[in-house]
């Protein structure tokens, strides 16, 4: 593939991420992953780096569409700071874990996992009921130790919380939009964490493509960004008109195609 024609994809691959993660508050590492994969295997990067490669550059992405989707989201009032600032340290330190555990395993078992875990998402979702009247958040020590939980294995596998943040936020009583938003905002300590432990864990293995520092490709990196920012917004502008059911449903749809995609 010409590197024009690879520059194109990425372009289109930020698109579809800066959308969702303002959408769907998932930082769109559900789009990027399993394209990076493909993308990654037509440049002829070794498959026994082209997963971990492509969950750590989903991460760094993150980082800027995740910016992106929470500041459109603040300046709309969805974000709940309280719940979010209880969630902050355990999202940093699972991260982190995640980061770890996920250097342990080879790149098709991480690759089962994924798509395994995105097709229970997409059940959860498209089952869950909406949140009950009068269900309360519970304490800061359980608000941290889901903190850990989605921040563990949101790093695993580079989508940014928003597949265990938002379905954990309406269970504790926020509606859809403001679950959606405070997702945005708890994708970034996951990504920017992520990210990092991920060109650390990476570091100067003998597979490695040029142009990635650890499992961070930038070239990728850097084309997806171009396009994410501005279609994160849209994403916002979307997630603010869509009945909260359909929201849910779309959601729980676009799990379920990722994930039957990504085990065949």
């Amino acid at each position: 593939m010409s590197v024009l024609a690879m520059l194109l994809v990425y372009l289109l691959l930020g698109a579809a991420a800066g959308t969702m993660a303002g959408l769907f508050g998932v930082g769109g590492g559900l789009v990027i992953v399993p394209a990076l994969v493909v993308a990654f295997g037509l440049q002829g990067i070794a498959p026994e780096v082209a997963m971990h490669l492509a969950v750590g550059t989903s991460l760094a992405t993150i980082v800027i569409t995740g910016a992106s989707s929470a500041w459109g989201h603040h300046r709309r009032g969805s974000i709940q700071r309280r719940w979010f600032q209880a969630l902050l340290p355990g999202l940093m330190l699972g991260a982190i874990g995640g980061v770890f555990v996920a250097g342990r395993l080879s790149g098709g078992l991480l690759g089962t996992l994924f798509g395994a875990f995105v097709l229970l998402m997409a059940l959860r979702m498209a089952l869950a009921s909406g949140p009950r009247p009068g269900s309360a958040a519970p304490g800061r020590l359980g608000m941290g130790l889901a903190g850990v939980v989605i921040g563990g294995i949101s790093a695993l596998f580079g989508i940014g919380g928003g597949m265990l943040c938002v379905p954990w936020l309406t269970r504790c009583g926020a509606t859809m939009t403001r679950a959606v938003g405070t997702s945005s905002a708890c994708g970034l300590p996951i990504a920017l964490f992520g990210a990092a432990t991920f060109m650390v864990v990476g570091w100067g293995h003998p597979l490695l493509p040029s142009g990635a520092t650890g499992f961070v490709m930038w070239p990728a990196f850097l084309g997806i960004v171009l396009a994410s920012v501005p279609f994160a917004r849209l994403g916002v502008q979307l997630a603010h008109r869509l009945p909260a059911r359909t929201l849910r449903l779309a959601f729980a749809a676009l799990l379920a195609l990722v994930g039957v995609r990504f085990l065949l």
